[in-house]
């Protein structure tokens, strides 16, 4: 069973769309009828709209309306209908198919032998693209839109995704990039015993200011640096010459493998990283003083300013009770440094990492509600799919890292002279 493809539709204007929901709700409170399931109100529309588009496809296939006496002596004529069974967003819709004598009409709108419309594929999509089993979708459907799903059609439709997924994974790319984040997040996959794995993730700030996630990619167990030269190189094959910041965690051999692949990268450890790594070793009741005492390091309007404060917080009380807070900055100081040189607009972008957090956490809610995973294909699968519904591709308001993104791209454009004219 194919996915159906109908049509190209037109705009339809949005206060024609609320009129007509106002007589369907006004229509369901006089009535008392139900929306959904057989019978439902939105079941009955979307049945009267379908046989609507079937009846113009036969229109057009024959060359005359209904009745018409033109199509007397014409060699074709309408046949009666068939009854046709079709999955839609609102359930299982039954709709009556025209015929024609000569047996040669093939509706675009709902295909010989398709049974689901596009937006119905979709829809299961959506739902696993949220984490949820196959179990939980079947389950979800019969609840919702009273339509019992098999398990092998779930499966089908979510294993059409491997095809755009490696078209994904390979796509060529800008030539530079203002900002790469990139990260690990882990997912327990089965592979003979169930382990956990890293999934690398790079997210890409453009020049307009969009994120956009440019690769997922499975590692073996335990993070390394070694992959992590694997997967830059990937994305410099794709067509990335060049990228200004490559915001990353402390992971040792990290910064050597960002500047092999771009030699001219400023290589800048994760603000929020180094932060949550220094609340996650100190007190909870501390905190209220902590956080004062590290942000007047990463607020710092110079190099000299941070390294006093930071000495200044090894010294007090703080320091003395949480040595390691202390190390931690100290360790990662040579990449923590050039975020102090930046402008203010560079440092707002680079130190709010929410798109990317945002990002991060809606993967984990999805591969979290999955416990783990069958396969690494079925791991990125779900993951993709989650990305999907993030990203849309060229949308400016759902991409858009911040308000400020044009003030940004001027001092970047300041900082890093002529690099960002490469396009």
């Amino acid at each position: 069973m194919g996915e159906m493809e109908g049509p190209v539709v037109e705009p339809v204007d949005e206060r024609l769309v609320d009129e007509v929901v106002e007589r369907l709700m006004d229509r369901a409170d006089a009535s008392g009828a139900a929306l959904l399931g057989e019978g439902g109100l939105l079941t009955q529309v979307t049945r009267a709209v379908l046989e609507r588009a079937l009846d113009a496809e036969m229109t057009e296939h024959l060359g005359y309306e209904k009745h018409d006496p033109a199509g007397r002596g014409s060699g074709n004529s309408r046949n009666g209908t068939s009854s046709k069974t079709v999955l839609t967003d609102v359930g299982a819709v039954t709709v009556a198919v025209p015929r024609d004598r000569n047996g040669d009409f093939e509706p675009r709108l709902i295909p010989k032998n398709a049974r689901r419309l596009a937006g119905f594929n979709e829809r299961i999509l959506s739902l696993y693209a949220r984490g949820m089993s196959v179990r939980d979708i079947r389950s979800h459907l019969a609840q919702i839109y009273g339509v019992e799903v098999s398990a092998d059609l779930i499966s089908k439709v979510t294993d059409a995704v491997a095809d755009e997924l490696a078209a994904w994974q390979s796509r060529p790319l800008d030539a530079v990039w203002p900002i790469i984040y990139i990260d690990a997040l882990w997912v327990k996959i089965r592979s003979g015993a169930v382990s956990s794995k890293p999934v690398y993730l790079a997210v890409g700030v453009d020049m307009d200011g969009r994120k956009d996630v440019l690769g997922l990619w499975v590692g073996a167990e335990g993070e390394g640096a070694t992959t992590w030269m694997a997967v830059l190189s990937e994305l410099r094959n794709r067509g990335v010459e060049d990228v200004c910041i490559v915001c990353c965690d402390g992971l040792k051999g990290l910064p050597e493998a960002v500047t092999a692949t771009w030699p001219r990268a400023t290589v800048q450890t994760c603000v929020i990283h180094l932060i949550r790594a220094s609340l996650r070793l100190s007190s909870g009741k501390d905190r209220s003083k902590l956080v004062p005492a590290l942000r007047a390091i990463y607020s710092a309007p110079t190099e000299q300013a941070a390294e006093l404060a930071l000495d200044e917080l090894a010294a007090s009380e703080l320091g003395e009770r949480y040595p390691a807070v202390v190390r931690t900055w100290r360790a990662a100081w040579s990449e923590f440094t050039p975020y102090l040189a930046f402008p203010p607009a560079i440092r707002k972008v680079v130190y709010s990492t929410n798109m990317v957090e945002s990002i991060n956490s809606r993967l984990r809610k999805a591969t979290r509600n999955r416990g783990h995973f069958p396969s690494e294909q079925a791991a990125l699968k779900v993951l993709y799919l989650a990305v999907r519904e993030q990203i849309a591709p060229r949308a400016h308001d759902i991409n858009h890292v911040a308000a400020h993104w044009k003030e940004a791209l001027n001092q970047f454009s300041l900082f890093f002279e002529d690099r960002l004219s490469i396009r």
